[in-house]
């Protein structure tokens, strides 16, 4: 096959990546302009920033002008997991299996051998302070003050259609330069301290015969960003469900639905009102939203409307609200009694309760920190899909998004003349799509194979399951619930799964997460318990397991399974 647009080059020093947690954020290939234009410096600086924050390593253990955090490789995006593994030997209490088993099932991952230089005493002091200093945390006020910076973006949004094509551009990569390095490396520093209370509650809720809890003492735990869209679209939904006019305009279907609510009187402008809010507090949010190519629900609000028509169709027993504050008050009453049994050593029962404030903190804040940045990029996507626009009108391009096909020092020369560019654009589509249908690796250790030995999406084999089987995966969300299987692969389209069956998707990102509120429980493929889907799970009190993997294949549309959140376990009750 002709190689990828961009790439970069494996690392000598840390030769092991893998696709876990990051086949989430980018599961397809990454586009030529995210990459040129932010990953090979600032997407890479703010990780090594981070890590360096932390005091897991220093600047010049990695080579200027590399990447070795994360790279593309035959067009995908890969983490290393050699740094992780590094970071897991040399802080206080981890390992490096350890930081493999905070990713999930990772096929084909070999084991850890120490290498010169892994070890490194003053990097394991200063991690040690670090996480004191997370465990001790009484208030965390990065992601907030980055916050009040990310909503200014959108509360001083220019006047988009009366600026030039080369304006709009400008204004895009400014901001994407001067904040994205800022606000991603907030996001992977607080990502990685939130594993710190997490692991100290495992281990002391495992001491003390109680290991199932440890997941429940991180649930409910309130203020967290990436679940409030799916708690406004509820009572959204709640609005439809009440009033017969908006019933009958969302019957219709999503396609046209905007024009019937128009047209459904006084509930429909009500409800248009209230959209529109949602829309300019969330619209940021939507389907693989790293990329500024793809649409939100602010660029196509249909997304968000299918995820409300799906809700209004629950019963109240679905209510968010309610289940958070169920989980809420279960926390409270497991920390209370777990106190309780530590009476006798009060140095084990400060830093239980100390790693139960702090991961609180940490969860909310991975999640605020994380929407920092979406928020961010969406103020760039605004502005690039008015180019977009406007060059699909002029025929210049076939699609809003074809900009992205394009490396960033080729932007200007496109504005100026996109006549020439027209063909390039859609041979490197062509080129996408030829990627997009092979099943990249998912780790690789040294160099990657070669994409034309890839097989091809959805051809390899998979075991068929039978009634009785224990597919295995991780706690994701507590709790059991018994329900059809109903097998997703776009959230684009979530009639698919109705209320009360049982999710099973190949990865959720946050965008997924209005389709769980619905849902009676999730199956994921790939995903691990601290991953974004699985926070925002543990908000809306849906049980949940991830890193079933193959579950999409293995699970027929249509069966009867029992998903144990407790446990990470799913059951095969009954075949279709």
């Amino acid at each position: 096959m002709e190689p990828w647009i961009v790439g970069s080059r494996p690392s000598e020093r840390f030769p092991l990546w893998t696709r876990a947690n990051v086949g989430e954020v980018f599961p397809d290939p990454v586009m030529p302009l995210t990459f040129s234009l932010l990953m090979e410096e600032h997407t890479e600086g703010a990780w090594r920033d981070a890590l360096v924050k932390m005091g897991a390593f220093t600047h010049d253990e990695f080579k200027p002008g590399e990447m070795e955090t994360l790279g593309i490789f035959g067009s995908y995006c890969y983490l290393n997991a050699s740094v992780t593994r590094i970071m897991g030997e040399r802080a206080p209490g981890l390992s490096a299996q350890a930081m493999d088993d905070l990713f999930g099932a990772q096929p084909g991952i070999p084991p850890y051998e120490a290498a010169p230089g892994d070890e490194n005493e003053e990097r394991t002091a200063a991690l040690g302070e670090r996480f004191q200093w997370a465990i001790t945390l009484d208030r965390l006020d990065i992601p907030t003050e980055g916050e009040k910076v990310a909503d200014g973006f959108r509360a001083n949004r220019p006047n988009l259609e009366a600026m030039s094509n080369e304006d709009l551009w400008a204004y895009a990569r400014d901001l994407l330069l001067t904040h994205f390095r800022r606000f991603f490396s907030e996001h992977i520093f607080v990502t990685f301290l939130s594993t710190v209370p997490v692991g100290a509650l495992s281990q002391i809720c495992a001491a003390v015969g109680r290991p199932d809890d440890a997941m429940r003492i991180i649930s409910g735990v309130g203020d967290v960003e990436s679940a409030a869209p799916s708690l406004a679209m509820w009572q959204l939904g709640r609005r439809v469900a009440a009033d017969p006019a908006l019933s009958a305009a969302f019957d219709g279907g999503v396609e046209g639905l905007l024009d019937r609510i128009d047209a459904a009187g006084p509930s429909g402008q009500a409800f248009k009102a209230e959209f529109d809010a949602f829309l300019r507090k969330y619209g940021a949010r939507g389907p693989k939203e790293w990329e500024v190519r793809n649409h939100t629900w602010e660029t196509r609000p249909e997304l968000a409307l299918a995820a409300i028509d799906r809700m209004r169709l629950a019963g109240p027993e679905a209510d968010p609200t309610s289940r958070n504050r169920t989980m809420a008050a279960d926390r409270e009453r497991i920390v209370a009694e777990i106190s309780a049994m530590l009476e006798g050593d009060a140095e084990t029962q400060g830093m239980f309760l100390a790693s139960a404030r702090s991961a609180v903190l940490f969860q909310a804040g991975r999640e605020r920190t994380k929407t920092n940045a979406i928020k961010l990029g969406q103020e760039a996507r605004m502005a690039m899909h008015t180019i977009g626009r406007r060059m699909v009108a002029a025929g210049a391009c076939d699609d809003v998004g074809d900009f992205a096909f394009l490396k960033a020092d080729e932007i200007e020369r496109w504005l100026a003349n996109p006549t020439p560019f027209r063909d390039t654009i859609r041979e490197r589509k062509a080129l996408y799509e030829q990627y997009a249908a092979i099943q990249e690796p998912f780790v690789f250790w040294g160099t990657q194979p070669d994409p034309s030995t890839w097989p091809a999406k959805g051809t390899t084999a998979v075991d068929a399951v039978k009634v009785g089987d224990v597919l295995q995966g991780f706690q994701g969300c507590p709790g059991q619930v018994t329900g059809t299987a109903r097998v997703v692969l776009d959230p684009i389209d979530p009639t698919a799964c109705g209320p009360g069956e049982i999710l099973v998707a190949p990865m959720t990102d946050p965008s997924w997460t209005p389709l769980f509120v619905a849902a009676g429980g999730v199956i994921v493929d790939v995903g691990a318990a601290q991953s974004h889907a699985m926070i925002v799970s543990r908000e809306l009190g849906i049980p949940c397991v991830p890193s079933v993997t193959d579950a999409t294949r293995r699970i027929p549309d249509g069966a009867t399974v029992l998903v144990n959140g407790d446990a990470g376990t799913v059951t095969i009750v009954a075949l279709p």
